[in-house]
């Protein structure tokens, strides 16, 4: 929905040449509902999704100036495009020593998280499945978890997410890219760029009502599409918990009829 929108879409229209990969069979690769090119789209924050798409940022010999991970707001994309054509020009000067343009990037990408306003911040927060995944899995070695303590009480019932216990996304891919100065397309490790939160990522953009609602029964019905070994994972889990809730009904039911046995 992002690229489609200005100021994305005149940006891209007049400074970038665009291309497409498909990822489905990559390791990193996530799964998600199909979705069609003219179909539903919805806003999400950014770095939403980040398994299901990358957005590079390339110089015209293929190095990496930076690459937003998932969704990105269209305004905020703008931005980062900005920093691309800055990082260009950086990698492009003869007079730098590879030393002095690796030092450069990284400061460049880390100065630019440090000016992100309150709003981009606010667009930039995890999913809440996402955070619930980090704290349940990672919860002392994941660089998206700021305070493991508070951060934990994401899986509590009934709780409310603590968010300032996790790094926003926005900082997050500046802080990651910050660690991979001018690397080669051919060359960059996208697995653990992109490596945070559940490889499944849907909103059932084409499963909405006229207001917005999930259609749940339309939601049955979407096709999954995506890495192959991560839709067999999947589908093993969700016949596990369909089974885990039949033998939970089940042993419901047993112990209500020995209840009213028992009190007759």
């Amino acid at each position: 929905m992002s690229l489609s929108q200005d100021p994305a879409f005149t940006a891209l229209k007049d400074y970038f040449v665009c291309g497409t990969q498909d990822i489905t069979n990559e390791p990193y690769c996530g799964i998600s509902g199909r979705h069609e090119v003219d179909g539903k789209a919805i806003n999400t924050t950014n770095g939403a999704g980040p398994h299901n798409i990358q957005m590079f940022m390339l110089s015209a010999d293929g190095t990496v100036l930076t690459c937003l991970q998932g969704y990105w707001n269209s305004s905020d994309l703008v931005s980062e495009m900005g920093l691309a054509n800055q990082l260009n020009q950086v990698w492009l000067n003869p007079n730098l020593s590879r030393a002095q343009k690796n030092q450069m990037f990284s400061q460049m990408h880390l100065a630019h998280a440090a000016k992100h306003s309150d709003a981009t911040r606010k667009r930039s927060h995890l999913q809440g499945f996402d955070a619930k995944y980090e704290a349940k899995h990672r919860l002392y070695k994941s660089d998206v978890i700021l305070n493991p303590q508070l951060a934990a009480q994401a899986n509590v019932k009934g709780a409310q997410i603590p968010w300032e216990a996790f790094q926003t996304t926005d900082q997050l891919m500046h802080q990651r890219m910050a660690q991979r100065p001018f690397e080669r397309y051919t060359q960059f490790d996208v697995a653990n760029y992109v490596d945070y939160g559940r490889q499944k990522y849907d909103k059932h953009e084409d499963d909405r009502d006229a207001d917005g609602k999930v259609d749940k029964q339309l939601a049955k019905k979407e096709q999954i599409i995506g890495n192959p070994q991560v839709l067999a994972a999947n589908k093993q889990q969700m016949q596990q918990n369909r089974m885990a809730n039949r033998a939970m009904r089940g042993g419901l039911r047993r112990m209500l009829r020995y209840g009213i046995r028992a009190a007759l």
